[in-house]
């Protein structure tokens, strides 16, 4: 039972290895097949092109940008291209008032969005919410004769009404609920309108949520607001220490909100997901997760002791972005540890893409489109035909140096490469698909590297088998306490190779990343072939008679490799002597 081991073994990681092919198949058939796959590696912006956007940011106070506001600006960009899933793409600087976007695909809406619309986060206390619709007036009765004139009765109520009462509507921007990560969501009481929102006796504001910040001036421009207009927000100012009238992203509500009590820099991290209760298992509610830095969690916490008592929809706190307010959860309790958690009306999905506006939304600076192009590849299809006729003449030359040194034993050197060259085309393909991975040059110059340290695997491998059959073992032992010592020596090795490649990946140049994405893969997928290929297809070999009896042609011919314990008697035949029986030369006894 013992000796059928190793070749159980053997079957096992072949089998293995088959249905780790087997399923990348699959999966990039389907992809193909049900999807927008495609059967070749996407091409990065140097090898296919792309197009580049070119930003001009815009100061709200006119105040001249600085160097350091643009790099800022330039960085998060960068996170938000990556988050919507664009790979390969370059954000730049340009002298030092524009910053360029270069995609290596025509960017859907989404991703320009999230580029062009780029511009502060900021938290402001609700003080006041209507319908962002114009309601139709009632039509008068026929009876009704056509008046002459205007009643002055009436033109004055009109002008002295109040806002439209700041109760919540039915818009899912004001549904959201705050709380300070419990584990399920608290449903909000109904609350009674508060008092009017009129700050007409003159009074000083004393805080942010104070109603005396609406002016007769505020309430007439809310009154006045159509956020059904696309151009209703053109010319807004939005002064982070004044109130501001605004409407939410989708133009179905209209706000007048507070100054700024928290601003969007302040926000340390963003995430959504499935909410858990207080035994730890994962309920159906979509929550979004959001944590602030030292300062903002302070602010953040002052705030919410504030609104909690107050009435709807004074306890809500809008997020704005581009000056509109994309979420105004209402507090249930009081967040002391800047940890919130918003629960509410949200897939999945809806709570990803608001994750990724508030995690990365505090730009110091708004940016308009200047232009947008299609740009020709850097370096094109030429540069990547040199790179593909390399990787093939290196691959040839591993070949023919393989067949040299170890004879037949040099095909499974050749089996091997060329499963790991299959591993690889169906992971990256695949990857194009499921993350938008592009290959570009520096990712094709990994590749051709990583054939190298792919043979250098075998070769230590192989060697250590050859040692073991000059020391007198036979073919199946050599191969069992060679591998032993081996693997070893091959696992150190990749692990260098795959620390050199997250250093790299981490911290060098979006150009050199790519080859330490694609060092990092094949380091992985050589590990994988060598421990369920490589070992196997020898460890299966040496039961066969061409190998097992050491033909000259096999590659482990035990004369040939100077073991001093075997002689050779011709047509497979060897003898074996102990080292213990080998007779002593004349004369070197006393």
């Amino acid at each position: 039972m013992a000796a059928t081991a190793p070749k159980v073994l053997a079957r096992r990681a072949l089998i293995a290895l088959t249905v780790l092919t087997v399923t990348l198949g699959g999966l990039l058939t389907g992809s193909i097949v049900w999807s927008d796959g495609q059967a070749a590696p996407k091409l990065g912006l140097d090898l296919e092109g792309g197009t580049q956007i070119i930003l001009e940011p815009k100061s709200n106070s006119g105040q001249s940008v600085s160097a350091e506001q643009l790099n800022q600006a330039r960085d998060i960009i960068v996170q938000r291209v990556d988050s919507n899933g664009v790979s390969g793409a370059e954000v730049t600087t340009q002298g030092d008032r524009n910053i360029v976007v270069s995609i290596p695909e025509i960017p859907t809406q989404q991703v320009r969005d999230a580029i062009s619309k780029s511009s502060q986060m900021q938290f402001r206390p609700v003080l006041a919410v209507a319908d962002g619709v114009p309601q139709p007036e009632p039509s008068p009765s026929p009876s009704e004769e056509p008046s002459a004139g205007p009643s002055p009765s009436a033109s004055a109520e009109s002008s002295a009404s109040p806002a439209p009462s700041p109760t919540s509507t039915s818009n899912s921007a004001v549904n959201e609920v705050l709380t300070a990560e419990s584990p399920s969501p608290s449903p909000s009481a109904t609350a009674s309108p508060p008092p009017s929102a009129t700050g007409g006796d003159g009074a000083t504001p004393t805080d942010a949520t104070d109603l005396a910040w609406i002016t007769p001036e505020i309430e007439q421009r809310f009154t006045e607001l159509d956020c059904s207009d696309p151009t209703a927000l053109e010319n807004l100012q939005d002064d982070p220490e004044a109130p501001l009238v605004t409407c939410d992203d989708t133009g179905t509500a209209k706000f007048i909100l507070g100054p700024v009590v928290v601003s969007g820099d302040k926000i340390d991290d963003a995430t959504a997901g499935y909410q858990a209760n207080q035994q730890g298992a994962v309920t159906g509610t979509v929550e979004i997760a959001l944590s602030f830095n030292g300062e903002g969690s302070r602010q953040y916490a002052d705030i919410s002791r504030k609104m909690v008592p107050l009435p709807s929809p004074q306890n809500q706190l809008a997020a704005t972005l581009d000056s509109r307010v994309i979420v105004a959860p209402q507090f249930n309790e009081a967040i002391p540890n800047g940890q919130a958690s918003i629960t509410g009306s949200f897939t999945l999905e809806s709570a990803r893409a608001l994750a990724d506006q508030l995690k990365f939304g505090a730009l110091p600076l708004s940016f308009e489109e200047q232009s947008s192009v299609d740009i020709s590849p850097t370096l094109g299809s030429e540069q990547l035909r040199y790179g593909v006729i390399a990787g093939l003449f290196g691959m040839l030359l591993v070949v023919v140096y393989s067949l040299l040194q170890y004879r037949a034993l040099g095909f499974v050197t050749i089996a091997s490469i060329l499963v790991a060259g299959l591993l690889t085309y169906l992971t990256i393909t695949v990857l194009g698909w499921a993350q938008n991975y592009r290959l570009d040059m520096a990712g094709v110059t990994g590749l051709i590297v990583a054939i190298g340290f792919t043979a250098d695997s075998f070769i230590v491998y192989f060697e250590r088998v050859r040692d073991e059959l000059r020391e007198g073992r036979s073919l199946e032992s050599a191969v069992q306490t060679g591998w032993a010592r081996a693997k070893r020596t091959v696992l150190i090795a990749d692990a260098v190779n795959f620390l050199a490649a997250i250093v790299l990946y981490v911290l060098a140049s979006s150009s050199v990343r790519g080859f330490a994405f694609t060092l990092g893969l094949t380091t992985i997928i050589d590990v994988l072939i060598v421990f369920w290929f490589t070992h196997p297809m020898l460890t299966l070999l040496a039961r066969r008679k061409f190998f097992r009896e050491g033909h000259p042609w096999s590659g482990l011919d035990p004369r040939r490799l100077g073991s001093t314990t075997t002689r050779y008697l011709g047509r497979g035949r060897f003898e074996t002597t102990p080292p213990s029986s080998v007779r002593e030369p004349e004369g070197s006894r006393a």
